[in-house]
């Protein structure tokens, strides 16, 4: 009789229906909750926001100027940094990131090529400790280091430079023009060896500004 009345339920229309409607809402449930999961540790790895209509990793200069302070040329900068998921996946790991902002004085020729005058390398190590659970930018030229709690805080610190001395001048010719050129890019070589590979054909690991060109005033 129990196998009789337990086999009845079970082939029941209303019990069935019962049972999809529990089952159906367990399952809303476990979709909501892991939506809401994605959705906040989205929010904790956001990075600056941009104008753009959509965000695609990349390097790229804002503005730049050059101004003379004591017969030294100092350079005014302000670049954005959108670093891929990939890389970001890679510096939370434990993966150190090395920016570099080169920058070159040039000369103009019409009958050759422009010669280089002066060439100067910026470089920033981007690190992430994950003990602290905070993100260090250290100045490989000048040696200072600064923590931030969230990477977007970081890459705002990153993203000026201000008065850097780039070039005595006096060591330029009077009677001759001269221009600057900077870029900023991700430096490959720096990344450990198993990664290089990979990041070298990957748009991910790319990431690069254009050289932009500023006239040098006299």
């Amino acid at each position: 009789m129990a196998f009789t009345i337990a086999y009845s339920r079970k082939n029941n229309p209303a019990y069935q229906a019962s049972s999809f409607r529990t089952m159906l809402r367990f399952f809303m449930m476990v979709i909501f909750f892991s939506l809401g999961s994605a959705n906040t540790l989205f929010a904790e790895n956001k990075q600056p926001r941009t104008t753009d209509a959509v965000n695609t990793p990349g390097f790229s200069i804002q503005s730049l100027e050059t101004l003379m302070q004591d017969r030294v040329y100092l350079l005014n900068a302000h670049f954005h940094y959108y670093f891929s998921n990939e890389a970001i996946e890679a510096l939370e790991h434990g993966v150190p990131l090395l920016i570099l902002v080169n920058i070159e004085i040039r000369s103009p020729r019409w009958w050759w090529k422009d010669t280089t005058v002066a060439e100067l390398e910026q470089g920033y190590l981007l690190l992430y400790h994950a003990l602290s659970e905070s993100y260090v930018v250290h100045n490989l030229n000048s040696g200072t280091q600064n923590n931030f709690i969230r990477l977007n805080q970081a890459l705002t610190f990153l993203s000026s430079i201000n008065k850097l001395p780039i070039l005595d001048a006096n060591l330029l010719d009077p009677g001759k023009e001269y221009y600057l050129r900077v870029r900023t890019h991700l430096d490959i070589e720096s990344l450990p060896a198993p990664m290089r590979p990979l990041a070298y054909i990957s748009s991910d690991w790319q990431l690069s500004s254009d050289w932009y060109e500023w006239p040098l005033q006299k």
